[in-house]
This record gives structure tokens, sequence and C-alpha cells, in this order.
């Protein structure tokens, strides 16, 4: 019943997504949902204060009164972010004695919520709880600082992109020069903060962060080679759909990342796909990792194979038709390209989306973490293979 209410177009997409998730788990948390509410808000406040000296840079660099402009960024990149500390919460409130809620420092007893808190009460819990009060804190800390890291490395391949309609200031912009010059003081202003909130962790979580952007940017390298196989694919090259095959739907790695297994290496486009936006999230964990706080393996791997999934079946398929003019390799064009009909193409798209993310909903499951479930239905439930020649 829950699965057929969530095939409902009408229904808004998150509640089809929580209604999904349960059909699929048996899992519905209530009180994981309410944290939902907790690390939006969170996010929100992260977020903004990400932008307030962006804003003031904006402003110097345009002649404008200080406090006068207001500055926004498309980006669709902190949600991993937001699942990891809603998943320190959740661990958090789950092993805590009832009565006590250490997210909001608070106590639950009905009593509490009526007016009668007792107060020596409250402060030999907080002193009792004091690691784990210790390692929110540095859950939330390490949210801010990897949420400036994600949205600055966003922001940077914008800049190289030329997108520069992802950088919005409240005060008409009169030249595409002018709109470049916004777009680069407004990243300049983010990266000098990211390496701020860096300094005031171990050298490891920097370390971690460096090492995952490496990966990517060596991937990023080969992006000639890839576009010239799409293209002479295109042409009718076999000898180019075998290297596409095997150089990047069935790449092999060197050394396979430990967070994977033999199951796992198996996946179509896994190593281009996690060289392309996975390593980031691998690095994100691993930085967490760095300031102590522990992520168990799958969690990892459900936000690993979330995000690829994400990547392929919206982005991607989203933007197939300026990628595939364009001669862009991803996943969806390199199947438009080794399949021999569209239906064949359209067909292996869906299959390897829903593989990923059915993947990244099992490891949620086995690692309790209902909002990272969720937050994978809802990528699937938000995808619009329509666009997609068949």
């Amino acid at each position: 019943m829950a699965e057929s209410i969530a095939q409902r177009d009408a229904l808004p997409t998150p509640v089809r997504a929580i209604l999904g998730y349960y059909a699929d788990s048996g899992q519905l948390s209530v009180s994981a949902l309410r944290l939902q509410r907790t690390t939006d808000r969170f996010m929100t406040r992260a977020v903004e204060d990400l932008f307030d000296p962006v804003e003031a840079a904006i402003a110097r660099d345009v002649d404008a009164a200080p406090d006068t402009v207001e500055f926004e960024y498309d980006t669709k990149l902190t949600l991993p972010a937001e699942l990891t500390l809603g998943q320190v919460y959740y661990r958090a409130r789950r092993e805590t004695p009832d009565g006590f809620d250490p997210v909001n420092r608070e106590l639950t007893s009905l009593r509490a919520r009526l007016g009668g808190a007792d107060e020596d009460r409250l402060a030999r819990l907080l002193d009792a709880h004091a690691d784990r009060l210790d390692t929110i804190e540095r859950a939330e800390r390490m949210t801010e600082l990897v949420t400036a890291a994600l949205v600055d490395g966003d922001m940077r391949d914008a800049l190289n992109d030329a997108e520069y309609e992802d950088f919005h200031v409240d005060f008409p912009v009169a030249s595409d020069k002018l709109h470049r010059e916004i777009a680069s003081c407004a990243q300049e202003a983010l990266q000098r903060l990211v390496d701020e909130r860096f300094e005031a962790f171990p050298p490891a979580v920097r370390d971690a962060y460096d090492e995952a952007v490496d990966i990517s940017e060596r991937h990023q390298a080969r992006d000639d080679r890839f576009r010239t196989l799409a293209r002479r694919a295109r042409d009718g090259d076999d000898d180019a759909v075998v290297a596409i095959e095997s150089e990047y739907k069935f790449a092999d790695f060197d050394t396979p990342p430990p967070v994977f297994d033999d199951d796992d290496l198996e996946l179509p486009y896994l190593k281009t796909q996690y060289r392309r936006v996975g390593v980031i999230y691998r690095g994100m964990i691993e930085m967490y990792r760095a300031a102590d706080i522990d992520i168990d393996r799958a969690f990892e791997k459900s936000i690993i194979f979330a995000i690829i999934g994400a990547q392929v079946w919206l982005d991607d398929v989203d933007d197939y038709e300026a990628d595939y003019a364009e001669d862009q390799l991803t996943p969806v064009t390199a199947e438009y390209l080794l399949a021999s009909d569209d239906e064949t193409a359209y067909r292996r798209v869906v299959d390897i989306s829903r593989t990923y993310l059915d993947a990244a909903k099992a490891h949620a499951e086995a690692s309790n973490s209902p909002l990272a479930g969720i937050g994978s239905d809802y990528i699937y439930r938000s995808g619009d293979p329509s666009v997609l020649p068949r």
C-alpha cells in the first residue's frame, strides 16, 4: 500500500520518498523525520554564514554600501553533508537514555515540556554525556567546513565552465564582464573562508580533502581523451566504441578504494564516476573521521552510491542533449553510443541509475540511517527520463 501511494505523482516528492523507503525497508522512523527539520535549520544557517563574507567582498568590489548586497548560489552538492550530520545526530539520540536530548541539550520529559525542568538534573546529564556532546559539536563544525569546501569547489567548476548564471545578486548586472567579476570575487572570498576554517582542525582533515580533490582533478584531465572517443564513436568508429567500454564503462581500478568490495567493482561506470563525483564525498567522510567522528562503512557507501546515482539520473539525464552535441562523455551519452538502438540505451540508463540508488538505499538500511535511505528514494523519484530518446 505504501509503494502504491508513493507512485502517485500528485503527492509531494518528499512524501513519496518517505513512503517509498518505508515500502522497501519497513522503517518509518518518526524521530529521524523530526531530525530532518533540525538538520535543515542547521544547514540553512551554515549556508547563510558562508555568504556573509562573500556579500561583504562583493559590496567592496562594486563600491556598494556595506550590508546592502545579498548573494545566492545555486548548488545541490550539500545534501550529503546534511545527511552525515543527521546520522551523527540520529546515532547520538539512539545511544542516549530516554529523557535527555543531546542534540538540543534539553530534557524531554512531559514535566520538562510543561516548564517544570529540573536544572540540577539537566546539569548532571550535560556533564555525564560530555563526550557525546563534544562529538556533536565537532560534527557541526566539520559540517560547516565541509559545506564551505563543497560550495567552493562547485563555484570553481562553475567559473571554469563560465556558468556565471549560478551566481545571483540582488542588483542588476549590466554586462557579462561584471557577472564574471562578481563570480570570481565570490569564489575568492569563499576560498579564504575555507582556508581559515581548515586551520581549526588537524592537518589530516586538510590532507583528506586535498587527496580527494587531486583524484577528481586527475579524472578531469582525461576529459579531452573521453571527448575524442565520444566524437569518434558518434562518427561510426568501432575502435572508439570498444575503448569507451574498456576505459569508461568497465574501467578497472589499479588499487580499488577500500570502501568497495568485489561485488561493487562489477558495477558499470564505477571507476569513472567514483573519480568524477564519488571521491569528493569519500573525502568528505574521511574529513569527519580525521576529526575523530566515527562514520561506518555502510553509511559511506550509501552516500557514494547515492551521489553517483544522482549525477547520472538527474544531471546527466537532464543534460543529455547538450552533452551529446558537445561530445561530453557521461554514462548517459555513453549508453547511447554503445547501444544498438535508442530503446536499449534508454533501458540501460534507467537500470544503471536504479542499481546505484537501490544500492544506496540498501546500505542506508544496513547503517540504520533512514534519512540517507529516504534521500536516495527522493533522488529516484525526482528524475525525469522522458527527456531521453527511445
